[in-house]
């Protein structure tokens, strides 16, 4: 070797090597003989600093690798490595001098197997559902009719025909694809940004915003459908504004997108069943709700109409509402009549009463009365006052005496004040008196020309006689020789001689109150 020490102690056969030789040397014998390797280990402990590079751990029971994963590498890997996951590791191995270690460097890093895996993927399952991220009650429900969907899956599989056919049978809506992997390291990714990039979308805008996503996949290994399994798409799908189908692989397959969507669908194709309901059913119940409908106005209507009917039988007849009201109406009719007849009569006794008791004569006798009664009044009133002025006088005379002696000019002068006012005090009250009896037989005489015959005539009236004797009747009329009518300007004789002249003038002398009717 030329790194050997060509100056060896005296007496010693064995070189000497320098640290840094011995450890190159070691390094280029290890990469030598274990330049391609794969290791079968479980991940312990995991280190990403921000260089991007992975640094972990590889062991068993008895010993411990330490692992290193490039930048470049580690963004390429479907699956990232996490502790407690067994895998196995493709790489070479090295040796790192600065720290006297072995290490490998791991260009690829897989699961050892499925078991592996489902471990992996219980324990994600397990911190996602801890944080609430699965519960039902954050979960939406589906709109009923869809006018737009975004369909995020591949666009060149089967899966999008198969999609856009279910539709198109059932019925047609507008359809949004977004293209994506659907395995391989760049799955997640893509679907993580295809879903945030639809609830993006403006509403209304050029590209409108789906009203339903539906993230759909074929069947597949595991390992195939890894990526619907990672953190960032699950967190993408709880945090969808629009309500989320997944349809990830068969019904036998199961992901964690199917657990944060709002809904999951055993198949694409069932999801696109899940989405929009069938037309022509839709056109179906419709129809049937019509019919429905009018069944049961008819029915209501026909019933009401029925009600109507028993609970007119249950009422009387007009006819026989209105019997009783015009059998009373005929008998008040018959009635009436009489009634007016004998209230005409009844009214004419009552005033022949109340006009026989107001004849002129017995009139000009009342006044003639109350003219004596007065001016025996004002006689008695004369005499009552001059006896009184006179004793006033005369017992003035002797105050007017007594004062004299007293107080002859004061005394006097007092008197006769005091009797002028006595005077104009028995003057007033005289005349007051006067005054109101006056007034009484003016109103009495006012009474008398109002219920006279004589205002009657005054309104239209005659009174009819015969050989001075009243005619109140028709027949009275037709037997009499010859009848004299008075009206109110006159008298007017009808048969038997013409009236003379004098004969026409009325008659004061025997004044008589007839019938006004």
């Amino acid at each position: 070797m030329s790194d050997l020490i060509d100056d060896p102690h005296p007496g010693e056969n064995a070189p000497e090597f320098s640290v840094s030789d011995l450890s190159g040397a070691i390094k280029r014998m290890i990469e030598g003989e274990f330049g391609h390797v794969r290791v079968r280990g479980e991940v312990g402990r995991v280190s990403r600093p921000k260089s991007g590079h992975v640094y972990l751990d590889l062991k068993d029971d008895r010993a411990v690798i330490n692992g290193i994963i490039w930048k470049g590498v580690a963004g390429r890997l479907p699956v990232q490595p996490e502790e407690g996951m067994e895998v196995v590791a493709t790489g070479r191995l090295t040796t790192f001098p600065g720290q006297s270690r072995y290490q490998i460097v791991i260009e690829d890093i897989k699961p050892a197997g499925a078991g592996a895996l489902m471990a992996m993927l219980e324990k994600r399952k397990t911190a996602l559902a801890a944080e609430g991220l699965f519960a039902e009650a954050r979960k939406r429900p589906l709109p009923y009719l869809p006018e737009i969907i975004g369909v995020v899956t591949s666009p060149s599989g089967a899966v999008i025909r198969d999609i856009l056919h279910r539709l198109r049978d059932r019925f047609p809506r507008k359809v949004l694809i977004w293209p994506v992997a659907v395995q391989g390291e760049r799955c997640a990714a893509e679907v993580t940004r295809a879903i945030e990039g639809f609830n993006a979308m403006t509403p209304g805008g050029v590209l409108p915003r789906p009203d339903l996503i539906i993230v759909a996949r074929g069947g597949g290994s595991i390992e195939d459908l890894w990526g619907f399994n990672e953190e960032s798409v699950v967190r993408a799908a709880v945090a969808s504004d629009i309500p989320l189908i997944s349809a990830v692989g068969h019904e036998t397959d199961t992901t964690l997108i199917d657990y944060a969507s709002d809904k999951r669908a055993p198949t694409p194709t069932a999801a696109a069943e899940l989405a929009v309901p069938v037309r022509m059913e839709l056109l179906a119940w419709l129809d049937g709700q019509e019919g429905r409908l009018i069944r049961a106005l008819t029915g209501g209507v026909t019933q009401r109409g029925q009600r109507l009917r028993d609970l007119a039988r249950a009422l009387p007849r007009i006819e026989a509402l209105l019997d009783t009201p015009r059998q009373r109406l005929d008998v008040w009719g018959d009635r009436l009549p009489a009634a007016l007849i004998r209230g005409v009569q009844v009214h004419r006794i009552a005033l022949s009463e109340a006009g026989g008791a107001l004849r002129p004569g017995v009139l000009r006798r009342m006044i003639a009365t109350d003219a004596r009664r007065l001016g025996a009044a004002s006689e008695r009133l004369g005499g009552a006052l001059g006896r009184r002025t006179r004793d006033d006088a005369r017992r003035l005379e002797g105050l007017a005496v007594r004062l004299a002696a007293r107080a002859p000019g004061s005394a006097i002068a007092q008197s006769r004040a005091d009797l002028e006012r006595s005077a104009q005090r028995l003057s007033a009250a005289a005349l007051r008196q006067t005054t109101a009896w006056r007034q009484r037989i003016d109103a009495l005489d006012r009474l008398r020309e109002t219920l006279g015959y004589k205002a009657t005539l005054e309104r239209g009236y005659a009174v009819v006689r015969s050989d001075v004797t009243l005619v109140t009747t028709a027949k009275a009329a037709r037997m009499a020789g010859a009848l004299e009518i008075e009206f109110a300007d006159g008298r007017l004789k009808i048969g038997g001689a013409a009236p003379t002249k004098a004969e026409r003038k009325p008659r004061q002398d025997k004044p008589a109150q007839g019938s006004l009717f």
